[in-house]
């Protein structure tokens, strides 16, 4: 442990790349720990009865933090370091759950997950980065791949604490699972204190030495005249160089010709996987599925549940192929897909569809979508998440990287 991690550790590819994935289960516990006290009615009355703007506005200040932390990303990873950014990650959310564990009212919420939104932008932007700066290049593809893998778990875990804890009566039935979501933290980030930092980051700092002995540790066995180690070490020594005189030196380059298609293409692969609605489907899981038919508590843990276990399970498909199949076609195949099962759905909707109001309350959220005549409406609504999950979520957290 001399160096500042664990070498036996270090020499497992898998253990080493996939270890960081919970920076991105934090994201899946975030959706559950919201969606699952929509209707909770403990929720409601310990924050006043949000109406659909004020919940609204408690729902994206999660995202809004995201934004902070995502930018952040571009200074603290190159300055602290991927390792020590990711750490750093774990103890902010730490920070954002206790402040909504012992929230009071909407402004201590929001302000609780603004903090946990910086942390999920911070580990979301650099886990992949990590990842793929020190896995073998073979399966670098499947092991960026498990940070989706990831954030449906979390989305599963968190579902079900959250449910079971809705039979307790009272405050409790939130506060507990709010807290809970401390604990994948709090392990990530003592766990990430027995791994390596990326060689890439330490080449960059002028530490060589260091990042020839992790990249040793990483893929020779400790032999650093291992002919992998010795090419991996100067590939990463050229790629900095390069960066260093040709790269970008402010965000004015990045319109440079060349350069902009590449920030394009990342960019606007991430914009539009979130203006699809995956996320927002999945913040409002409930009213989706009462506007599908299915209500009751029962109704929603059948609903709810089916679709989380079998995002993780349609998920490793993608992980498995990913590497062998590549990722355009994975990714052209699940965008034509999604959008057909998207232009299904909402023709269902417009013909056997109607407004109606939530629990016949007015107040609370107003008005939602609901279908009538249409009984496989739910089974369409749960082959679009699951479409996204199998294709398009886990490619488009790898093709930028």
């Amino acid at each position: 442990m001399g160096k500042g991690y664990n070498a036996a550790i270090a020499g497992n590819p898998y253990i080493v790349g996939s270890f960081a994935c919970i920076g991105g289960g934090l994201f899946g516990l975030d959706i559950s720990s919201m969606s699952g006290v929509l209707s909770n009615d403990a929720y409601k009355n310990t924050f006043g009865n949000p109406g659909s703007n004020a919940q609204g506005a408690i729902v994206a200040s999660m995202p809004a933090g995201s934004l902070v932390g995502a930018l952040a990303v571009t200074a603290l990873a190159d300055k602290l370091g991927r390792k020590r950014t990711i750490i750093l990650s774990g103890w902010i959310w730490v920070i954002g759950s206790i402040l909504q564990c012992a929230a009071v009212n909407r402004g201590m919420l929001v302000a609780g997950r603004v903090i946990s939104g910086i942390s999920v932008g911070l580990a979301s932007a650099t886990v992949p980065i990590y990842q793929s700066e020190i896995t073998p290049p073979a399966i670098r593809g499947r092991l960026v791949s498990m940070q989706q893998w990831s954030i449906t778990w979390g989305i599963l875990i968190q579902y079900f604490v959250e449910f079971g804890c809705s039979y307790i009566d009272g405050v409790a039935s939130f506060r507990i699972p709010w807290g809970l979501q401390m604990i994948p933290a709090i392990i990530l980030s003592l766990g990430m204190l027995l791994f390596p930092e990326s060689p890439r980051w330490l080449i960059d700092h002028n530490r060589n030495e260091e990042a020839l002995q992790i990249l040793a540790d990483l893929h020779g066995k400790g032999d650093k005249t291992n002919d992998l180690v010795q090419l991996e070490y100067a590939e990463i020594q050229q790629q900095v160089q390069f960066e260093r005189t040709e790269g970008a030196k402010s965000y004015l380059d990045l319109l440079k010709p060349g350069v902009f298609r590449r920030v394009g293409l990342g960019t606007s692969l991430q914009m539009w996987s979130q203006l699809s609605g995956m996320n927002i489907m999945m913040y409002y899981i409930i009213y989706v599925f009462q506007g599908a038919g299915l209500t009751g508590r029962r109704g929603n843990l059948i609903a709810d549940s089916v679709q989380y276990v079998l995002n993780v399970l349609l998920t490793i498909p993608a992980i498995i192929y990913i590497d062998r199949w590549g990722r355009r076609p994975m990714l052209v195949i699940g965008t034509l897909l999604m959008g057909f099962w998207l232009f299904l759905v909402g023709g269902l909707q417009g013909r056997f569809g109607h407004w109606d109001s939530i629990d016949n309350n007015r107040d609370y959220l107003g008005h939602y979508w609901t279908r009538c005549g249409y009984q496989g409406h739910h089974r369409l609504l749960i082959s679009l998440r699951l479409q996204f999950r199998s294709y398009d979520g886990p490619c488009i957290m790898d093709i930028p990287r």
